[in-house]
């Protein structure tokens, strides 16, 4: 890069690019660079700057490179570098400076005519990195004018003075420390309630006690470094550039195109380390739960219902054969293994529960079905058999989060909460429920019924309110896992969003054919980011939660699909249960080459059928 002379003209304040002169400006002590940041040291010594240019106050050496006439005349024909280059030498500026590459940060600035950062920044920071506390203090004076908000001065003041307490109490100077907290930081009046906490540092015993109760890091680079960074909050960024900017709006953009990838269903790692800046982000559909692992059989008759465990290691399925099957994942090859199977539920079994801890299975029927069965999972024992009435119908079933309780009902105006034993300790009357959820605080429920609408019932102060109201029937319902959102398949409508605290349609799903049939949507992948539903035309269609449009629509069974569920352990293994009478294991496509695994060879826009 080459000199522009964009400095020429300005005022000593500005912080636009400066002429390589003023940038040869030391601020401070022989030690700190023409960039006016602090020189790193090669075994005690200064590093000098490179092509010539000074590197202590008597040096000697001229500030600048030579330059032929033709040279110069072509650098003051350049034109003047905007305002979003001179921003970009900057952050490369402070990235370089990080690694320690001084010289040629000096160089960089040399040539550009730009500096990191204003004079008086730059003698703050070097006095504060030094622990010359009254120095630092002095230069606020000189940092008021230039910044947005005069009155930060107190609060930069009041944490210069907390490190400067700090410090000396692990030396040990219990007199110099109290004469800042009564003398310097008291008259602040700021902040009252940490001066408080301060002052009871004062009987620590010894160093690492005071770092202990403090939280504090100790004298040194670590805790200085760390204050700096809180200063500069309160400094506008062309006075002082923000800690590691750079690494922050790359860590922004990584995330961003994250975001945006359809496809995205593994955990987000913050470290730049973990991503390749040279390439976009982009995720292959191949790497989506998208096809079909296994296809299971056992069961004789339509499947109903199928929900993994809280812990991802089994698969419930229920079926109109009167059996419920448990599957066994195996946690290397994500293939499931039958592990036992539950009979003699007469009705057929159209909804299956998990306790919070895994142990119990709550097995319900269809409307017909006035009985409720508890299997304890492990022994494969059935624990109770509920019936209150054989007029009653149970057909929906939520866990409380304590795992003691859980609460029931149907459509006949049946709304019980039972203990494990099936005993029966409140109930609602005339509520005719389609479908049941126990909200994280353990004392809501909500319940969908005939009426439309999801309502919320407290078992405790037995009050009720309206949550939800849709124009059609509510066929199934399910809540993501903070509580926030509700995913209804809505008869004739198909899929809905629901926000629960703003009590607001968010998104109306398309795609999926859903009339009066019960089918089961979930929430699922990492973080909850998609949405899957079975679907009347034989279909698992897959969304995105925050598009309209399917992302992906799968297909192999051969009747109506009941219900789906998406494995909360490993974001790529979900199952659907359908009328032909198979479950289907859905996975990432087998055999990925090493390149089309890192996501290098498919557009995450594009949707198969």
């Amino acid at each position: 890069m080459q000199s522009n002379g964009a400095g020429q003209g300005q005022e000593s304040s500005d912080l636009s690019c400066l002429n390589s002169a003023q940038n040869g400006e030391s601020s401070s002590a022989g030690g700190t660079h023409s960039n006016g940041l602090l020189s790193s040291t090669d075994n005690g010594n200064s590093v000098g700057t490179s092509n010539g240019s000074a590197t202590g106050p008597g040096s000697g050496t001229s500030a600048a490179p030579t330059a032929s006439g033709s040279e110069v005349g072509s650098l003051k024909k350049k034109k003047r570098l905007s305002q979003a280059e001179e921003d970009v030498i900057r952050l490369i500026g402070q990235h370089l400076h990080g690694l320690g590459l001084n010289q040629t940060v000096d160089l960089l600035m040399q040539e550009s005519g730009c500096r990191l950062e204003h004079s008086s920044a730059t003698k703050f920071r070097n006095h504060v990195m030094e622990g010359e506390w009254d120095k630092a203090e002095n230069d606020l004076n000189e940092l008021r004018a230039l910044m947005h908000s005069p009155n930060a001065i107190v609060r930069m003041k009041f944490l210069l003075l907390q490190q400067k307490y700090l410090e000396y109490l692990e030396d040990g100077k219990v007199l110099e420390a109290l004469q800042v907290l009564r003398g310097e930081l008291t008259p602040l009046k700021y902040n009252t309630d940490r001066i408080h906490v301060l002052s009871g540092y004062l009987m620590c015993s010894h160093a690492e006690d005071l770092k202990a109760k403090a939280e504090w890091e100790g004298k040194g680079t670590v805790s200085r470094c760390r204050l700096l960074d809180k200063l500069q909050t309160y400094l506008p960024p062309s006075v002082m550039l923000p800690p590691r900017r750079l690494q922050t709006l790359l860590r922004q953009a990584v995330e961003l195109q994250r975001d945006r990838c359809l496809y995205h269903n593994t955990k987000l790692d913050s470290s730049l380390d973990s991503v390749s800046l040279l390439l976009d982000h982009v995720c292959s559909r191949k790497q989506f739960p998208c096809y079909t692992q296994q296809i299971l059989t056992e069961h004789c008759n339509e499947v109903w219902f199928c929900k993994f465990s809280n812990d991802g290691t089994k698969l419930a399925t229920g079926s109109k054969d009167t059996t419920v099957i448990i599957w066994q994942v195996d946690p290397e090859t994500h293939q499931l293994k039958l592990l036992r199977t539950l009979e003699g539920h007469a009705y057929g079994v159209s909804y299956l529960a998990w306790s919070p801890d895994d142990m119990y299975l709550i097995a319900c029927g269809p409307d017909d079905c006035s009985e409720l069965w508890l299997w304890n999972v492990q022994t494969g024992e059935l624990r109770t058999k509920m019936s209150q009435s054989h007029e009653d119908s149970l057909t929906s079933v939520a866990w409380n989060p304590d795992g003691k309780r859980f609460v029931t009902g149907g459509q006949r105006g049946q709304f019980y909460q039972c203990d494990l034993d099936g005993n029966l300790l409140d109930s609602w009357e005339g509520v005719r429920v389609q479908c049941l959820w126990c909200l994280g605080d353990g004392r809501a429920v909500l319940a969908s019924d005939t009426h439309q609408r999801i309502r919320g019932y407290n078992f405790e102060d037995l009050t009720d309110r309206n949550i939800v109201q849709e124009d059609h029937p509510i066929m199934s319902f399910t809540v993501s896992k903070n509580g926030r959102l509700a995913l209804l398949n809505v008869a004739t409508q198909g899929v809905h969003l629901w926000d629960l605290q703003d009590r607001v349609l968010v998104r109306k799903y398309q795609g999926v054919t859903q009339g009066f049939y019960t089918i089961h949507s979930c929430f699922g992948g990492h973080n909850e980011d998609f949405i899957a539903s079975g679907s009347e035309d034989h279909k698992v269609y897959i969304w995105h939660r925050r598009g309209e449009l399917p992302i992906a629509e799968l297909t192999g069974h051969t009747r109506t699909v009941n219900c789906v569920s998406w494995n909360p352990a490993i974001p790529g293994l979900m199952a659907s249960a359908s009328d032909d009478g198979t479950v289907r294991v859905w996975g990432p496509a087998p055999f990925l080459d090493s390149q089309e695994a890192d996501g290098l060879n498919e557009n995450c826009s594009n949707m198969d059928s």
